[in-house]
């Protein structure tokens, strides 16, 4: 059975970085699409970007794009999401999850698409 668990999160200046990890157990990821979410506060829980173990295609939600950059360690099972620039409203707990759908733009942001999440970690911009 496929398990999912985020790292890196933590406090963080307005105008710095992070990266953070979604590190798989139980199967390999080969076949899954992989996507990075976040939920703030008292707003619905968003899609950021995700990225196919198939071919590497990638996609990016305008909140992401610029900023966020999605990769993968196929070595280590491992998907990441690189944060720069990044702002108060950044401010949510962030959510790995994978999918054995064909990636696309839309697929991409279809959570109900997406049958295995990790626990979340949280990440908090402030000065």
């Amino acid at each position: 059975q496929l398990q999912l668990v985020e790292s890196g999160g933590g406090l963080v200046q307005p105008g710095g970085s992070l990266r953070l990890s979604c590190a798989a157990s139980g199967v390999t990821l080969d076949d899954y699409a992989i996507g990075w979410f976040r939920q703030a506060p008292g707003k619905e829980r968003e899609g950021l970007s995700c990225i196919s173990r198939r071919d590497g295609t990638t996609y990016y939600a305008d909140s992401a794009k610029g900023r966020f950059t999605i990769s993968t360690d196929n070595a280590e099972n491992t998907v990441y999401l690189q944060m720069s620039s990044l702002k108060p409203e950044d401010t949510a707990v962030y959510y790995c999850a994978a999918s054995l759908a064909y990636l696309s733009s839309w697929s991409c942001q279809r959570q109900g698409l997406f049958g295995s999440w990790g626990q979340g970690t949280q990440v908090t911009v402030s000065s």
